[in-house]
């Protein structure tokens, strides 16, 4: 570990290269993570199936590309509208039965029940195989050729980037925008301002599974995936939202792109095996310090 800390030491145009490659492939964690957000907020609903909604979008990217061949790039909208489809479906199968649950662990144990009924899915339909969707854009060469960035990265980063401007757009200005932020407020006062809150949580549902489809797609053409790997991504999430809190827009970019970039960083210092346990560390660390600094706030308060 010594050896690699005085690697990034004396080479920190090495060190720039893995905070660059973090900061752009973060956010695309930041953009899975607000979907996270944003159903927390305003259906109280934590949703352990968010990886695996990213990992089904990157696996029909890759197969529009490979079987009819449609350039991953072209292939996003396609998937955001199938996503989108998919998560109007498992809202009307599962998720609004969840609605109004005062227990959140019932709802966590039924999304990461189908988490793992879409691992299985996913496993008998497309294989257990690693696969890829890079369409090979080539790279680019800064600070005189030292650092390299992966062209797929920096357009990953500008979708994601787009998506984001966006979105904040649409939930600031638009009708459905404005009644999903009504609902996160005050739900009952919202139903009865004649908001139809039933489709207010459909539509919450579906953008969030929207996000991770194009999450999907931008993370199969940077990396490769497979049928188990989703969960990663959820901790990756929530981590996120559980740093920035809820409804922080703009914390969740910063969070996104900051974790991304630390994990790099110690992935490559302490081993990228190790890179997974990285993640789960912080997120008891995170846990840990937001407890006890809730639990000294109300003390002050009494």
């Amino acid at each position: 570990m010594i050896t690699y800390l005085n690697i990034l030491i004396d080479s920190p145009e090495f060190l720039a290269q893995l905070v660059i490659n973090g900061l752009l492939v973060g956010a695309i964690f930041a953009l899975i993570a607000y979907g996270l957000a944003l159903i927390w907020g305003v259906m109280n609903i934590i949703n352990f199936a968010q990886g695996e909604m990213v990992i089904f979008g990157g696996y029909l990217t890759y197969t529009l590309f490979y079987q009819f061949g449609i350039h991953p790039i072209l292939s996003i909208p396609i998937v955001t509208v199938l996503l989108f489809v998919f998560g109007l479906l498992v809202y009307k199968a599962v998720i609004f039965r969840l609605l109004g649950e005062k227990d959140i662990f019932i709802t966590i144990l039924a999304t990461f029940g189908l988490a793992i009924l879409m691992q299985q899915l996913m496993q008998a339909i497309f294989g257990p195989d690693v696969v890829t969707a890079n369409p090979e854009l080539g790279m680019m060469h800064i600070f005189d050729g030292k650092v390299s960035i992966s062209n797929i990265q920096l357009i990953s980063f500008f979708i994601a980037a787009a998506v984001a401007i966006a979105l904040f757009i649409i939930m600031k200005y638009s009708r459905m925008g404005q009644a999903i932020r009504a609902t996160a407020q005050n739900p009952r006062a919202a139903r009865i301002l004649g908001i139809d809150i039933e489709k207010v949580y459909a539509n919450t549902f579906a953008i969030n599974a929207a996000l991770c489809g194009i999450g999907g797609s931008l993370v199969v053409m940077v990396w490769t995936i497979h049928p188990f790997v989703g969960l990663v991504y959820t901790f990756r999430s929530f981590m996120i939202v559980i740093l920035a809190g809820l409804g922080n827009f703009v914390g969740i970019i910063f969070a996104g792109m900051g974790i991304s970039s630390l994990e790099n960083v110690t992935g490559f210092v302490i081993g990228a095996e190790f890179q997974a346990a990285v993640i789960f560390c912080l997120l008891v660390i995170i846990l840990v310090t937001r407890s006890i600094m809730a639990r000294k706030k109300r003390q002050y308060i009494q």
